[in-house]
């Protein structure tokens, strides 16, 4: 080949790859505008969508600010109750999303209109700056204040039981830093014990909340009240009340059934997303500040798997028995021990103690579930923990041994009272599960004991749960007269308890049931003759309003630090807003007999004693 020939052929080798590089580098600068053209979209894209997630959030906020400004504008309020000096008319608005502690803000005016409206310019600036989700929205309108001194506001603290002083307090004259009672308490500014505002805390809540801490506690506060309304994720709006144990809460015109069992499947569904990978419960939060609880108490998880099994009654849902499955296989598979072949008990480890009521409430839990599953699956354990309960009973005398050491040795012959009742409830249950009559004459034996010793004076829900139970078998009159006498001597007290106090609720359902065996039986009791019918169900009703002043309606939870977690639950407002699986769990007792005798109590008479 000659020299002519092969620089062709280069050449045409040459060209051919620069044809194909430019090709290449046609198709890379394609690539390249393409992927400009795509970041581009992609940023447009996203401030237009930050835009409309921003204009969705603030028309959801506007919808919801021009309801409660309807309500705050109307509202008439007395000028002769504000202290000289201050503002004439103060409106706060609160705004929440649900997973922070809500914010805060203040608007004065001549007037409630130009007072909500100086408030709403505020809260609607941060809805949009933030692009924050007003999932909820509170307006309170100040209709009543005065001046105390230091020493005059701790007189007035002193009144109030711990954690329940209900009104706001302004730090100065003008109402720059003023807080609701909400704010007040949850976030625990007020210090009960030394009747004081907590200097501390207070400040650390002001920065918190991006506001201006304090550099002293004036010599004077301005304390008020307020009227209040609260706008929910559903755009509905509640007047809350303004006075009492119940203020800041919503007033529920009618519990009836389908409340109640609204309020048993939210607060027992809060105990079934407590349930953890290996069963155990997180056994209690301070929502305050949103901490766990760390002492586990195995007699309250066993005590905890009764309201479980209420769920699933009610709501016949199949994914929670796997769920409910979890929480007994923790407590099977970790706290029972035995002392021999036949003889069960339930130990708590931390303590190495075996306590009676723990063996009653488990075998109670135990045979709900397999009532409710239909099944005998632990029916030996049962019988076996039962032996255990017998093992601490004098058959003789009917009395219980309290307390046992992790060795089966006697410790403590009287713990609490309501081991008693938890024990004999389970014996109750015992025979209902085998029909084996030393279940029965074992407990017989042990509410004698009760009648002898006057039980009542416990006011002992246990003692309710465990006659109701013995009167499905046993039709003695003394036995129903002194399941009736165990509420009756107690309604003035039951009736008048200011606190929520929720095992109240279940002493007088467990009761009702036991009244209306009476009834429907024919069975004739010189005791109920005397036996005030219509208080009894106005208590009843009564019990059944208050308890709801320790539920987290999103009112309350809206000032906590996760409101997500602990709302439309129960709390022991008495104790840091405590949420505990047993709190719980009782709560949820008196609401699901409620729930399931309401259209009973209704024939009784119920809707007309709740007025009288």
């Amino acid at each position: 080949m000659g020299r002519s020939q092969n620089r062709k052929k280069y050449i045409n080798k040459k060209k051919k790859s620069n044809a194909k590089r430019k090709k290449e580098g046609r198709i890379v600068l394609i690539i390249a505008l393409v992927a400009v053209l795509l970041i581009v979209a992609a940023v447009v894209i996203f401030f237009m969508t930050d835009e409309h997630e921003r204009a969705t959030l603030i028309d959801l906020y506007d919808e919801k600010a021009d309801l409660l400004r309807t309500e705050v504008s109307t509202d008439p309020i007395d000028g002769d109750k504000m202290a000289s000096g201050t503002p004439a008319r103060v409106v706060f608005i609160s705004v929440c999303n649900g997973l922070e502690r809500a914010k805060v803000f203040t608007g004065t005016g001549t007037d409630s209109l130009a007072a909500f409206n100086n408030a709403n310019n505020l809260a609607r600036a941060f809805v949009e700056t933030y692009q924050y989700n007003p999932l909820w929205l509170k307006a309170d309108i100040v209709n009543s204040s005065q001046i105390l001194s230091t020493e005059e506001f701790s007189v007035e603290l002193k009144h109030w039981r711990h954690e329940f002083f209900r009104r706001g307090i302004s730090f100065d004259m003008n109402f720059r830093t003023a807080l609701l009672e909400s704010e007040l308490n949850g976030a625990k500014i007020l210090e009960y014990e030394e009747e004081c505002v907590d200097f501390n805390y207070l400040n650390t809540y002001l920065k918190k909340a991006d506001r201006s801490p304090l550099t002293k506690l004036p010599d004077e506060y301005v304390v008020f009240s307020c009227d209040s309304w609260f706008c929910d994720d559903d755009s509905t709006v509640f007047e809350l009340n303004n006075s009492g144990y119940e203020y800041g809460r919503r007033d529920i015109e009618l519990i009836d059934s389908d409340f109640a069992s609204e309020v048993v499947t939210t607060a027992s569904g809060f105990l079934v997303d407590q349930v953890q990978a290996n069963g155990s419960f997180v056994y209690g939060i301070y929502p305050r500040f949103d901490r766990d609880i760390d002492n586990y108490n195995i007699v309250r998880h066993a005590s905890t798997l009764w309201s479980l099994v209420c769920q699933f009654k009610m709501t016949d849902n199949p994914e929670l028995i796997p769920v409910i499955d979890r929480a007994v296989d923790y407590m099977v598979n970790n706290y029972i021990v035995y002392s021999d072949d036949n003889t069960a008990y339930l130990l708590e480890q931390k303590s190495n103690e075996i306590k009676l009521g723990g063996c009653g409430v488990a075998v109670v839990a135990l045979t709900e579930y397999m009532d409710a599953l239909k099944s005998t699956k632990y029916k030996e354990l049962c019988v076996a923990l039962g032996n255990g309960i017998l093992n601490m009973m004098d058959e003789n005398t009917g009395e219980y041994y309290h307390v046992l050491n992790g060795d089966f040795s006697r410790k403590e012959a009287f713990r609490v009272v309501y081991y008693d009742g938890e024990a004999s409830f389970a014996l109750c249950k015992l025979y209902g599960l085998t029909r084996d009559q030393k279940w029965l004459d074992a407990v017989e034996t042990a509410v004698n004991h009760f009648i002898e010793a006057d039980y009542t004076i416990y006011k002992d829900h246990w003692i309710a749960y465990t006659m109701n139970e013995l009167t499905k078998y046993v039709d003695k009159e003394e036995y129903y007269a002194f399941a009736l006498r165990n509420a009756q001597v107690n309604l003035d007290t039951i009736y008048n308890r200011d606190t929520t106090y929720h095992t109240y609720f279940e002493l007088l359902m467990a009761t009702f049931e036991v009244y209306d065996r009476m009834v429907d039986r024919g069975i004739e009791v010189e005791y109920a003759k005397n036996f005030d019918l219509n208080f009894f169900l106005k208590t009843i009703y009564a019990r059944a309003d208050r308890l709801l002043d320790g539920y987290f309606f999103p009112e309350y939870a809206m000032y906590m630090q996760n409101p997500q977690r602990i709302l439309n639950t129960f709390m022991v407002r008495h104790d840091g807003y405590r949420v505990r699986i047993d709190d719980v769990q009782h709560s949820v007792g008196g609401y699901y007999l409620y729930y399931e005798n309401y259209d009973k109590l209704v024939e009784y008479g119920l809707l007309e004693c709740r007025d009288k």
